[in-house]
């Protein structure tokens, strides 16, 4: 059994997608970042680095419980573990490792900063929202020529590559993309939203999801003010 401890965000969603795709049964359990609960004690001790999402394998390595945090690594972790989403030839493999990485380093930080400064930063600086999202327009630019070599999916066969990229670029208009600039982009995202495992990933915690506009200044200080920043 997988407990996922986790919060409908594009990396929440992530491993929502995989679990929901491999048929592993899992259990998920909310962790309200918007009310602090990733700074409790005991998620802290499974992710130490106070992000969700988290996971605990009761049947991990040795048929013993293992605990992993970075939606990257789990999905590389649940990939090797149940055989699927990730080639096991070597040149197929680092294929989508590379691609994995693009989203963790590029693609997740850099649309990140784009949806702060759009919408959730206390005043309009001109300089980083087109800073932002040129930066998104350019990796969406990236990944529309990498489809238009590849054609059905990202590298190629689809992959946890694909599971990785495509929540943060669900929410397109928040970023100022026009998805009719990237034709092989948005073929790609009618495809994954069509697969019935990424419907019910996308679903999970997503009755506790609330819009951005109504975030109250006590849930925005504990995400971007000075509670985010306090050694634990």
């Amino acid at each position: 059994m997988i407990d996922a401890y986790s919060w409908p965000t594009p990396n929440g969603h992530k491993v929502h997608i995989m679990l929901e795709e491999t048929g592993l049964p899992y259990r998920v359990h909310g962790v309200n970042i918007a009310a602090g609960e990733q700074f409790k004690p005991e998620f802290l001790a499974i992710s130490p680095n106070n992000r969700i999402p988290a996971i605990v394998d009761s049947d991990g390595p040795g048929g013993k419980p293992y605990s992993l945090f970075e939606s990257g690594a789990i999905l590389m972790y649940l990939a090797e573990k149940t055989g699927q989403f990730m080639p096991k030839d070597m040149a197929g493999k680092y294929k989508v490792v590379q691609w994995l990485m693009f989203q963790m380093g590029g693609v997740g930080p850099m649309l990140g900063q784009t949806h702060h400064f759009r919408q959730y930063a206390p005043e309009k600086i001109e300089y980083a929202i087109n800073r932002y999202s040129n930066e998104s327009k350019r990796l969406y630019g990236v990944v529309d020529k990498q489809l238009g070599v590849t054609g059905a999916y990202i590298a190629g066969d689809y992959s946890i590559a694909d599971m990785a990229i495509y929540p943060w670029f669900v929410p397109f208009e928040r970023q100022g993309i026009v998805i009719d600039e990237f034709p092989h982009v948005k073929r790609w995202m009618a495809e994954i939203k069509a697969r019935p495992a990424v419907e019910r990933g996308m679903a999970v915690l997503k009755d506790r999801r609330r819009d951005p506009a109504t975030m109250d200044a006590k849930a925005k200080e504990i995400l971007f003010g000075a509670t985010q920043y306090q050694r634990r």
